[in-house]
């Protein structure tokens, strides 16, 4: 079974995630704009998810983890039940 270790950022809006994901862009730290605005616990590590196995997280999460975002890029917006997320894939296993 595929494995990744990858973290996110959650925001309320398209608009939020799209903002921070420029800011990421002109040079600021992923981790310290996880801890300043992910509405997810893993804010607080720096939107750390772990090492996870393909299928554990929400369909969403797994077609970009497990798809074509290569390693260490940031993610577009990615919609779920929960917001919308920015995810940066740190390795796949």
């Amino acid at each position: 079974m595929p494995r990744a270790v990858a973290r996110h950022i959650l925001v309320p809006t398209e608009k939020d995630a799209l903002d921070l994901k420029d800011q990421i862009a002109k040079g600021s730290d992923f981790g310290d704009l996880a801890k300043e605005h992910s509405k997810c616990p893993s804010g607080s590590s720096g939107g750390s998810l772990g090492e996870f196995s393909q299928g554990q997280m929400v369909p969403e999460f797994d077609a970009v983890v497990f798809g074509d975002l290569p390693i260490g890029e940031i993610s577009d917006p990615v919609k779920t039940d929960f917001g919308y997320h920015l995810l940066q894939v740190e390795k796949r296993i």
